[in-house]
């Protein structure tokens, strides 16, 4: 089962390198990889928030999101699970931007991307359609770029989703509790 795994991250890799890579394209998903560099765009867009009164639980939301995400996916997950990243199992890959922390799994530009999304979404849903994308194309950048094997990218989204949840759920059981 595990082999299978293994060999489904490697032929998705290959495939995008074999058959998706091109100068405007390549140039593109370095843009979005470097905008999701420790969370870059998602703490310019947390910062937006907070200066609206409007907005400002979601941008509170959001770095919430981004701190619970960069402590179990970067300081835990990473440490205990010690998957190096796809670069150093495949050194003739020329890489587009400069190695990574040693550690791939679980992505922490998809896991902070998509607990963003979460968050804005559920709170300010006519946004979806500007966030999302925003989110996937970071993400999909970690593919593009080999700095993460597709079973790297599903790990981060879950413990995205999940945080951006659990925020979420947080704040809101909180805003319950002071109307009881």
């Amino acid at each position: 089962m595990l082999e299978a795994i293994l060999q489904f991250d490697q032929n998705v890799l290959f495939f995008i390198q074999e058959h998706g890579m091109s100068r405007w394209l390549s140039d593109l998903m370095i843009l979005f990889t470097k905008l999701g560099d420790a969370g870059f765009i998602w703490i310019i867009i947390g910062l937006l928030f907070l200066i609206r009164p409007q907005t400002r639980k979601v941008g509170f939301l959001i770095f919430g999101a981004m701190i619970l995400t960069a402590i179990l996916g970067e300081v835990i997950l990473k440490n205990i699970f010690q998957r190096p990243r796809p670069y150093a199992h495949f050194p003739s890959i020329h890489l587009l931007v400069d190695q990574s922390t040693p550690y791939s799994f679980p992505s922490g530009h998809t896991s902070s991307s998509f607990a963003v999304a979460y968050v804005v979404s559920r709170f300010l849903p006519r946004l979806r359609v500007f966030i999302w994308p925003l989110a996937i194309l970071v993400t999909f950048s970690r593919l593009y770029l080999f700095m993460h094997y597709p079973t790297d990218i599903l790990g981060g989204i879950l413990l995205g989703l999940s945080c951006g949840f659990f925020v979420s759920w947080a704040y809101q059981y909180s805003q319950n509790k002071k109307l009881s």
